[in-house]
């Protein structure tokens, strides 16, 4: 097929010349193959893992549940935010040290006893300050690969036996990004963390409280005991951690945290196959949990910073304008509750009943209605799906195909493409699934709500196999949440570095209820 002839001219292109090609692949090289329903995607395929974390850039959930990000993403803070650093003393700090964009997170590091108080320094920016953001959840100080992509940037491999080197890292990151202008770096873990190069620079001092400590002593907030879980399952509040559970849960789902401004025209993705292609095999039978950078050839860490190095350089406004987040989450939102709602019906009674193929159906017509044209129906004893493919087309393509006008399709960025492709191959494979089920129903006799022509029983698996194999594909973060829902008192909590509790819970994090409040 033709995305594996293009595929390997990328391979040859970044042999040749360091750099990934261009070149966009499809799925087929003609428009009856590309719109074939049996084209499932490559096994090797990483638009959805691209797609996905795009779409959960500096959002706290996604990256908690997969720790081990995969982009570099150039950004701003805009004029007028606050940033928060607690510490011991009431010096400014003198070297590059972190801030918070939260106080509730800054406030665990206020350092004193009860007696003296501790010192919280709030900063607001003066100016647009130039940030370079590590996707995941990237200030997770453990050995898993959390920290990979910094270990590249800063020291041109992954070091994991400097994993706690942090004051080295954040010198050595400001020290490379000096010829850049960078004034520090984004990196997720309870909340937000922006790790200032400079204290004098882009900033200014709002406030530097003295405040109440509540009895911490000056070795900062309470390491974890030795083989113990930092708090009970069900109450974080007895630890005093509530306010930074709850503050970091603001920013748990799109848009995310906003005092961040990302520029996805210049994004680096490992996920890139014609960037990253020693990546490839070490994806191979792997689960999602376990995806990490290690692994990485020389060739390609080269090859990665040299694209970050080009990238940074560019002034800002070089793109196509297009807003990549909110096309994203257009596809988000218009499949996302009606997908979960098509396989809760799946899994919720009985098969082989009317009333529940039925209700199947009509939820996978309403997805499509925008594109079932007038004119298209499949004609008598024909029992292929050909006739569907204008409407698997139209669904595939409406988002985008204004995209592929060549005087905006010229002002693309490599990034943007990237993207692009990403979205399509996503969106591509969801209309395939979806159309291919809506003319199953048709050929069942469903589109009349009359009587049906055959039983249910073994439709009714086919679809239920459809539908979990498409959403686990997908594996899309809205869908993990607390089922059934927390109570009032209770807040919906993802395990997150330092407080996986059991090891099976940072291996594989699950959602799970603890309570906001002390029982009454």
């Amino acid at each position: 097929m033709a995305w594996r002839i293009v595929y390997l001219l990328n391979l040859l292109a970044l042999t040749a010349t360091g750099q990934p090609s261009q070149t966009r692949f499809n799925y087929a090289s003609s428009p009856s193959e590309e719109w074939d329903f049996n084209a499932k995607p490559s096994i090797n395929n990483t638009g959805h893992l691209i797609f996905d974390t795009v779409s959960a850039l500096l959002q706290h959930w996604p990256n908690s549940r997969y720790r081990n990000g995969h982009n570099i993403v150039p950004g701003l803070v805009p004029v007028g935010t606050l940033l928060y650093h607690g510490r011991g003393d009431s010096n400014l700090p003198a070297e590059p040290q972190w801030t918070s964009t939260d106080p509730e997170h800054a406030y665990r590091f206020c350092r004193g006893g009860s007696d003296v108080g501790c010192w919280q320094l709030t900063l607001v920016t003066t100016r647009p300050l130039n940030v370079l953001y590590f996707d995941g959840a990237s200030a997770v100080k453990i050995r898993d690969g959390p920290m990979d992509s910094q270990d590249i940037v800063a020291w041109g491999r992954i070091v994991p036996e400097w994993t706690g080197s942090e004051r080295k890292r954040l010198q050595d990151l400001c020290m490379w990004g000096q010829q850049f202008s960078l004034d520090g770096f984004v990196r997720c873990r309870l909340s937000s963390e922006i790790m200032l190069c400079d204290f004098t620079e882009g900033v200014q001092v709002a406030s530097f409280l003295n405040l109440v400590s509540h009895g911490r002593g000056p070795g900062g907030p309470p390491r974890r005991p030795p083989g113990r879980n930092p708090f009970p399952p069900s109450n974080v509040s007895s630890m005093g951690w509530d306010t930074v559970v709850q503050s970091s849960s603001w920013h748990n789902r799109y848009p995310g945290d906003t005092r961040i401004h990302l520029d996805l025209s210049r994004l680096i993705s490992f996920y890139d196959t014609s960037l990253v292609p020693s990546l490839i095999p070490h994806r191979f039978n792997q689960e999602r949990w376990d995806y990490r950078i290690a692994g990485i050839s020389d060739k390609d860490i080269k090859a990665v910073l040299s694209s970050l190095e080009s990238e940074l350089r560019k002034p800002q406004g070089g793109s196509s304008g297009i807003d990549w987040m909110t096309l994203i989450h257009v596809i988000v939102d218009r499949y996302a509750e009606r997908l979960d709602m098509v396989r809760y019906l799946l899994n919720s009674t009985e098969h082989d009943t009317p009333t529940t193929t039925k209700l199947v159906y009509a939820q996978v017509e309403i997805m499509l209605q925008p594109y079932i044209l007038h004119s298209l129906s499949p004609s008598a004893g024909q029992d292929d799906y050909s006739w569907a493919a204008p409407i698997f087309r139209l669904c595939t393509t409406t988002h985008t195909s204004y995209i592929e006008v060549p005087l905006l399709s010229a002002r693309l960025t490599y990034s943007e493409r990237l993207i692009f492709q990403a979205l399509s191959e996503t969106n591509r494979e969801i209309c395939r699934v979806v159309t291919r089920m809506w003319v199953q129903g048709i050929s069942a006799g469903l589109e009349k709500y009359s009587s049906p022509v055959s039983p249910f029983g073994s439709l009714l698996e086919s679809w239920k196999h459809d539908i979990n194999v498409l959403m686990d594909w997908l594996d899309w973060n809205v869908w993990v949440m607390c089922r059934p829902a927390c109570a009032f008192e209770e807040h919906c909590y993802l395990p997150t570095w330092p407080f996986f509790g059991p090891r099976k819970d940072w291996e594989r994090p699950q959602p799970r209820c603890i309570r906001k409040v002390e029982p009454l």
